[in-house]
């Protein structure tokens, strides 16, 4: 906005960072953004002319969004709230909670999201967009939903745990492929099946680029032109020395410590919220309520409290603005000045970032402005999260990391090379890197988010060290807000304590067994009575000389035998001929909500003294282990392989020892434990 600062909307290859709310420079990455970016900037239209009337209008109109989200994710799918990215993470490790991939949670999601974001409340959008994609891909795992008539037959193929799982992962990073148009960091979020991932995410890449291409002519309107890079700073022409490296090194540091307290505050809030919202439906929609007045006073409030700037001579577009676009903001100040904290409030998330990552704009924040800007984000991000709402914590910490990079940069002024703007860039990536701890895929994102390779040094020191330091004091926030909710999880690695035990130190009993040939109303009774899903099968005489494990059984099937009544009047073997009764569509993986149930199964006391062969049923090959394993080793085999249960036997007999379960290894409140992994389900003990 002066010579040396050219205004933010300029379209020169001078600048970072194309700037925000021009029509003719706008980017995009979904359908949900069009609605997010029109609704969020309807209200904002009045701000300039009659305050009270405006900040009459701006509130009801965050409040009645707010309230909107709240009411559809309370009453329909409280499993919407919050990012989902906890609940996907989840999943993937072997907790099939109710309901959080199901189609009424994809419909809230999407609209509860956008009407979360278009409040003007301090959440993201990434997060719910890694869910929706995961929900999506689930809905293709189970064949569709009857219960909606959106069913396909070629769909059966994937209805089972495996493929299902494999989708629900290469769902997840495409959303973070639609969010961020980043694809290779959508691979890298969920790396472990890199082909198939790449290749949704390849595919949201060309979507997204024909969707783009639509709109150059304008006719989006506020979504309009632009790339696939959201925050564009390749042209800037970066240049450290070793001099910049101290600072760089000192703002990794802050933003480990920063993230970690990020992180210890949202789990200490979440807490309440919870106790809260225990109390009921209208308690929980009245915290959103109360969080939307106060987030729609604070941003209202606050840029009364800096002083206004004076218009550059040179500012290619009018100063001040009035109205939608333009980011010299008027707002109260006098004719031929701006308000550069309203320029920051009153647009989306996106071009907030935008602005903060601009070259050349080094006079156009006052230290002041990124102070309290910083503040606001943090406090207000932390308390947004935790409502009955969809809400992603992504793009929240990049906007709070930004900020405090860029106040960072201001401090250290000319004592460095690095402009102010790229501060903001590093101070995004260390505020990222010690809240949520992904070095990789956070490193690739950002550069996909930037589009300039010659940050790369810069950006992995600044992660590998505020992660590093963020260790020290407590976990990622994911998995933080996984226990907060009672998500069982296994680790990528073993505790140290863990080398010391052997499965036979965690695993307990009684051990609830079939035999090869059961009696039906023993199996009615094993089901009823415990919350298991796999159940040893022995053979003792006379169908072996000695007691031997033949193999595992699964709670599904079992019930799925008893649905269908094929039993015996006599203890014998079928052998193949069992399978004359049953197709492959009997034992096909049932879908979300439609799970048989024990209970569900009429017997009369005839079929009670009747018997099934589970032989041809079995898994006559699972894996055992001796009980005198590492539980190191143990764990890993879980994770490794992503199994459901571990068979223990003995050093010496042959007879079965016991059943190791996740939640042998981990110990979870509230007597939750689980049975991974991929498509495991909770069990309450």
């Amino acid at each position: 906005m002066s010579e040396d600062a050219p205004p933010f909307q300029t379209q020169d290859h001078d600048s970072l960072t194309i700037p925000l709310l021009s029509h003719q420079q706008r980017s995009i990455n979904s359908t949900s953004q069009v609605a997010i970016v029109g609704a969020n900037v309807c209200p904002i239209e009045s701000l300039d002319y009659e305050y009270w009337m405006a900040f009459l209008v701006f509130s009801l109109s965050n409040l009645a969004l707010t309230l909107f989200a709240a009411i559809i994710t309370a009453f329909i799918s409280p499993a919407a709230a919050g990012s989902g990215i906890p609940e996907v993470k989840a999943y993937l490790n072997g907790v099939d909670a109710p309901g959080i991939l199901s189609i009424r949670t994809l419909i809230v999601k999407i609209v509860g999201s956008i009407a979360a974001v278009s409040s003007s409340l301090l959440v993201g959008k990434a997060g719910p967009m890694v869910h929706t994609g995961s929900c999506i891909a689930a809905l293709f795992g189970q064949g569709g939903s009857r219960r909606y008539g959106l069913t396909w037959k070629w769909l059966r193929f994937f209805k089972n745990d495996r493929d299902r799982r494999d989708l629900v992962t290469c769902g997840s990073a495409a959303g973070i492929a639609a969010a961020f148009r980043a694809p290779v960091g959508g691979v890298l979020w969920r790396s472990s099946l890199l082909w198939r991932a790449f290749f949704t995410t390849a595919v949201v890449a060309i979507v997204l680029r024909a969707l783009i291409d639509v709109c150059l002519s304008g006719k989006c309107g506020l979504f309009g032109k632009g790339g696939l890079i959201m925050f564009d700073v390749y042209s800037a022409n970066v240049s450290y020395h070793l001099a910049d490296v101290p600072p760089v090194l000192a703002l990794g540091v802050i933003g480990g410590i920063l993230g970690s307290f990020y992180n210890f505050l949202l789990v200490k809030v979440l807490k309440v919220y919870n106790l809260i919202n225990e109390k009921g439906i209208f308690y929980k929609i009245f915290i959103a309520c109360t969080i939307s007045i106060f987030t729609s006073c604070l941003l209202f409030g606050l840029p009364w409290l800096v002083s206004c700037q004076s218009c550059p001579s040179d500012a290619s577009e009018d100063c001040p603005t009035i109205g939608r676009s333009g980011n010299y903001k008027k707002f109260q100040c006098p004719s031929g000045h701006y308000n550069d904290l309203a320029s920051l409030i009153f647009n989306t998330n996106d071009d907030a970032i935008r602005n903060l990552f601009s070259k050349n704009t080094d006079t156009e924040f006052q230290l002041s402005t990124m102070l309290i800007f910083f503040v606001t984000c943090f406090i207000l991000s932390i308390f947004s999260y935790g409502i009955v709402a969809p809400a992603g914590l992504f793009v929240p910490v990049i906007v709070t990391g930004a900020s405090y990079g860029r106040f960072i940069g201001m401090l250290i002024g000319s004592w460095g090379n690095l402009s102010h703007g790229l501060y903001a860039v590093l101070g995004a990536a260390s505020f990222l890197g010690g809240s949520m701890r992904m070095t990789v895929s956070l490193c690739v994102i950002i550069l996909e988010l930037t589009n300039n390779l010659l940050l790369l040094p810069l950006i992995m020191v600044v992660l590998l060290v505020s992660k590093t330091v963020a260790d020290a004091f407590n976990g990622n926030v994911y998995d933080l807000i996984m226990k907060v909710k009672g998500f069982p999880y296994l680790e990528t690695h073993a505790e140290p304590y863990m080398r010391q035990l052997t499965v036979a130190d965690v695993v307990s009993g009684p051990l609830q067994l079939c035999h090869g040939i059961e009696k039906v109303g023993n199996i009615v009774h094993i089901l009823k009575t415990t919350m298991h899903h796999g159940f040893p099968v022995i053979d003792e005489s006379p169908h072996s000389e000695s007691p031997v494990l033949y193999g595992l059984i699964l709670r599904a099937h079992l019930i799925a035998l008893l649905k269908k009544k094929a039993f015996l009047c006599t203890p014998v073997q079928l052998g193949a001929d069992a399978f004359r009764h049953f197709s492959s569509d009997d034992f096909a993986k049932k879908g979300l909500g439609n799970v048989d149930k024990i209970e569900d199964i009429e017997l009369t006391d005839e079929e009670m003294d009747m018997f099934l062969d589970l032989h041809p049923f079995t898994n006559a090959s699972p894996y055992t282990v001796v009980e005198t394993m590492s539980l190191a080793k143990a764990l890993i085999l879980f994770r490794e392989v992503g199994l459901r249960h571990l068979l223990v036997i003995p050093k010496i007999s042959s007879i079965l020892f016991s059943l190791l379960l996740t939640n042998h290894i981990i110990q979870m409140p509230d007597a939750v434990t689980a049975e991974s992994t991929s498509g495991g389900h909770i069990d309450k003990a």
